[in-house]
Order: structure tokens, then sequence, then C-alpha cells
């Protein structure tokens, strides 16, 4: 079995992004949101890298890659986090098709929920899943995540509005005072 880790994003992970979502462009069409061209490519994985750290150093969120065997694979991130009375935040992933159905995201899910917990102190992580991606929604039901509803119309992609599937997991991560 290959081994799963998560670290934070880094600027040199720019190219082997740029190379993973261009090969899963199509695969990935009908889960993610149209993009421009730039996305696609090593400087527009740089300016990405270089948001997301931002958003990570004002504690906004902490934006990682999946590795296997010293190899970036995907990326897991935790997004949107909100202090105070709230303490959550939104959790989002993805592996290349390369890489899937080997563990790899469970894996990735389950390092996720404890930098949640223990680094980020969150007592809730949300995620989203469309309602036909049975795949993702097997991978939350094992780490504890329940649905608590269903949003229709709520996320366009491929030309279409598609409805998604609201979860959440509670963590032990207490108010800031």
């Amino acid at each position: 079995m290959s081994s799963t880790l998560i670290r934070l994003i880094e600027p040199s992970d720019g190219p082997v992004l740029a190379d993973l979502h261009t090969r899963d462009k199509q695969a990935y069409a009908r889960w993610l949101p149209a993009r421009p061209a730039e996305f696609y490519t090593p400087d527009g994985q740089a300016a990405a890298i270089e948001s997301l750290l931002a958003a990570h150093g004002d504690g906004l969120a902490w934006p990682g890659v999946v590795v296997s065997d010293e190899t970036v694979i995907g990326q897991v991130s935790i997004s949107s986090i909100l202090r105070g009375p709230f303490q959550k935040g939104f959790l989002g992933y993805w592996v290349s098709t390369l890489h899937q159905g080997l563990g790899h995201t469970s894996r990735a899910v389950g390092l996720a929920l404890r930098i949640a917990e223990d680094e980020l102190n969150l007592h809730r992580l949300e995620a989203h899943t469309q309602l036909e991606n049975l795949a993702s929604q097997a991978i939350l039901r094992k780490h504890g995540f329940r649905s608590w509803g269903i949003a229709h119309d709520h996320f366009y992609a491929e030309g279409a509005w598609r409805d998604e599937v609201f979860w959440e997991r509670k963590l032990t991560g207490t108010p800031a005072p």
C-alpha cells in the first residue's frame, strides 16, 4: 500500500498541480466549476497558491496537498474558516484520477480532520457533494460526517445547475475568548 500524507501547499507545487488539473480536466468537469485557461498553467497555479497561502496567513484557511510516496497527487483544504462563536471551516478535496480507488482520498480526509481539530481548534467541519458523487459521500460517512440537507440548483458545473448534499462533522474545538 502506498503511503498518504498531507502538508501545507508550497509555491513549488504549482507545476505538478497544473499538470494534474490539465490531465484530469475532463474527468472533473462534472464536479468542478469552469476555470479560465490560465488556471491550468504553472503561472496560474502559482497565483492560486499565493492566494491560498495569503488566506492561510490570515487564519482563514489551511490549504494542503495530498502526497503519496513523495509525489503530489491532489489537494485537501479547510477553507472559509469562521472563528468566534462558530469555530468552523469547509472541507474540500480531490485526488488525481491516476490515484483514485487506492484509499488516498479517505486517508487525506482523516488527516485533515486531525488538523481541523488539533491545529485549528475547530468545532465543526462542513462539506458539500453533488447528489451523484457517491464515492465522496461514502468517504464523508466513513469519517463521521452526516448529511443535513440538500440545496437544489446550488452549484453550476458543466453547463448546468447541480443539487448538492450538505454534510457536517462535529469536532471538539471550543470558541475563542
